[in-house]
């Protein structure tokens, strides 16, 4: 990293992808300078991560707008504005150690609105010393930032390693990928694999950014249709393992059936979720209605939601295969309904 005496910030948008999520290589700094007088040279930062709110460790909702009024934007940009401002003065107030924690556990934060609004801060001093306090705070959050990015970059690498081994089962001797893997065995080697690395605490948010990523590249490439229907199958079968480590289906000794029946289509393979629906539900051959599954699927993304942290890979991945088994059921619901009439 080389640094100068203006410190430079710059970014860019990038376009999410579909599932498995927004991807994490988004630059978080506007183009703004800060005079500050440094004897190191000019910092360039790009982090990849997804901005969320300020410690979010509650529920995240997702709202979806079409168009809103001006007095609604307004209404949001300054409730943005005040939450930027509080983080600001927090960290103004903090001591040095004080500062390093906040930083980290408000990594995201640091997003293209904050970096403005901290330059728009220190453009209105009405002192060079109130000037000077704020060019040094921006100093030392790029210093604590790029410590963490550092630190996350060391982590990609090694969930590099991870995915390998993970894949291994799949792919041949010669490096081939073969998508349904020839060896039926295959599948079942990968996914007691996952299971392994997932207690061992090696599947964390470095793992998942990094599947993302090969699949990301997988997609534009658009010639490697084995590899993306292979990392697909990752992120499902990481979804059911951890989904399945916590089960609801017993209250005392009754046993309910619909989170029964819920943890039963977690657990099992995409490609049985048609069957395992079809003799579950009312509308085939079982005793479960559609709307107790929609129900019991709606406690599950809550609890889901709460559980994980606000804007993570994990969370994200585990609330989509929810909804994956959600529509599935959507649909074939739909067409039996279609049969009756």
């Amino acid at each position: 990293m080389t640094m100068n005496n203006a410190l430079s910030l710059s970014a860019s948008a990038s376009p999410h992808s579909p599932f498995p999520y927004p991807q994490p290589h988004d630059s978080l700094f506007p183009t703004c300078k800060f005079n500050i007088p440094w004897n190191q040279q000019r910092a360039m930062l790009s982090l990849r991560l997804t901005p969320f709110p300020l410690n979010s460790k509650r529920r995240r909702k997702t709202t979806f707008i079409s168009a809103a009024a001006p007095n609604q934007e307004a209404e949001e940009s300054f409730k943005k504005t005040v939450e930027i401002d509080r983080l600001i003065d927090l960290l103004r107030e903090a001591n040095p150690h004080q500062l390093q924690k906040l930083v980290v556990e408000n990594i995201l934060a640091f997003n293209p609105t904050f970096w403005i609004r901290l330059a728009a801060r220190t453009d209105t001093c009405k002192s060079e010393d109130d000037k000077r306090d704020y060019e040094e705070l921006a100093t030392t959050i790029m210093i604590v930032v790029d410590r963490v990015v550092n630190k996350t970059k060391e982590k990609i690498e090694s969930s590099t390693d991870v995915l390998k081994v993970v894949l291994k089962p799949v792919i041949d001797d010669v490096g081939e990928i073969a998508w349904p893997p020839r060896d039926p065995k295959a599948l079942t080697l990968m996914e007691k694999e996952i299971s392994q690395r997932e207690q061992a605490g090696q599947l964390d948010e470095g793992f998942l950014a990094e599947v993302n990523a090969q699949l990301r590249q997988a997609k534009e490439d658009g010639d490697k249709p084995g590899l993306e229907a292979m990392l697909q199958k990752v992120l499902q079968l990481y979804a059911s393992t951890v989904l399945s480590k916590r089960s609801y289906a017993m209250k005392g000794e009754e046993v309910l059936k619909d989170e029964q029946f819920l943890e039963t289509i977690i657990q099992a393979p995409e490609e049985e979720w048609n069957n395992i629906l079809i003799n579950g539900l009312t509308i085939g051959a079982g005793d479960i209605s559609p709307e107790e599954l929609y129900a019991v699927l709606k406690k599950r993304n809550e609890r889901t939601l709460i559980r994980t942290e606000g804007g993570s890979y994990q969370q994200r991945i585990l609330t989509e295969y929810l909804k994956g088994i959600e529509t599935r059921a959507q649909e074939i619901v739909k067409v039996f309904q279609g049969k009756a009439q």
